[in-house]
């Protein structure tokens, strides 16, 4: 018999489906070739300045992709994570998972000023971190897709939804699997999307407590850690996520994990005894299966709640609302 707490399964398909039934409403308003007329250079804009960022500094591209993904994770794909702080709106560039490690927005600034020159008041923000994080996946020898356009930005921010909503470094492979699943991906998908740390670098604050204390990780691999991360301080010194190829998008992180030198405590969840276990072997065999999937798996993620049609705005500045 079910308690007065239970929520009657009925009831959890019904809202789970009407979930499912509104992104693809927001994603069946989104188009290929948005910009073909009203702004025809736009794609090549932004591909021309993610490749001179990443050609720069290489770490600019695992910047820009997981800019898309925090930005996604809170309230959709809608560009709020670029709005600064003002006396009516609390942002979430300051949010916990966000502040001191979220990087890209200069890039983001400078592809959309040269847009504002070319089309005024036409490209979206969303639209172009959207692009910007498969451009810069691309830029590192990673698959490509087709983004969908015509996302249009939000007139507001969620630093408790920042705070929230996003997956922590501390996460066990349950809670993982949960924090995804409230997004509509499937764990399969949570391992794919994961694929990313095959890039970029993450900071000693959140891997300290796994070098120091936990017995799932290679005894060498934590030794050379320890230099860069030591007991007191340094919370802000990086480490690659992949020590393999750390500028090369390639499925070298799945490797890592099968070798016990996952970074984060939630990478190396992934491989540790549980159900995405045979995923994450799949993937470290398979380069092309893993491309494929994580691509199939950042459309999904791009169509996540965007506002279209009249909802929003196209911000002339990304900072700032009009």
């Amino acid at each position: 018999m079910a308690s007065k707490y239970s929520f009657p399964f009925s009831k959890f398909k019904f809202f789970s489906g009407l979930f499912f039934i509104l992104i693809n409403v927001a994603s069946a308003q989104l188009s290929s070739n948005f910009y073909a007329t009203t702004c025809p250079k736009a794609l090549a804009t932004i591909k021309s300045e993610v490749k001179s960022a990443v050609s720069k500094e290489a770490r600019m591209g695992a910047s820009l992709l997981r800019l898309h993904f925090h930005d996604c994770f809170v309230n959709g794909c809608d560009a709020s994570i670029l709005l600064d702080d003002t006396a009516n709106i609390k942002g979430e560039k300051k949010a916990g998972p966000n502040k001191h490690s979220v990087r890209g927005y200069k890039v983001i600034d400078n592809v959309k000023s040269r847009l504002e020159r070319l089309c005024p008041g036409v490209v979206s923000c969303a639209d172009i971190v959207a692009v910007a994080a498969r451009d810069s996946v691309v830029a590192l020898g990673g698959p490509s897709w087709t983004v969908l356009l015509g996302r249009r930005d939000s007139t507001t921010a969620s630093f408790k939804a920042a705070n929230s909503n996003l997956p922590s470094p501390f996460l066990n492979l349950s809670g993982l699997i949960k924090a995804f699943s409230k997004k509509g991906f499937t764990a399969k998908e949570m391992v794919a999307l994961s694929g990313s740390h095959t890039i970029g670098k993450a900071r000693c604050v959140s891997f300290r407590p796994r070098i120091y204390s936990e017995k799932t990780i290679d005894s060498s691999f934590a030794t050379s850690l320890k230099a860069k991360c030591p007991r007191r301080g340094g919370v802000n010194n990086l480490s690659p996520l992949d020590t393999r190829s750390p500028t090369l998008f390639d499925n070298a992180y799945f490797k890592n994990l099968k070798s016990h030198k996952g970074l984060l405590h939630s990478d190396q969840q992934l491989f540790s005894g549980g159900s995405t276990d045979s995923q994450v072997n799949a993937y470290s065999s398979n380069l092309g299966y893993f491309r494929t999937d994580f691509a199939k798996a950042m459309v999904k993620m791009g169509n996540l709640s965007p506002p279209t049609g009249k909802r929003g705005q196209i911000r002339k500045n990304c900072r700032k609302v009009n």
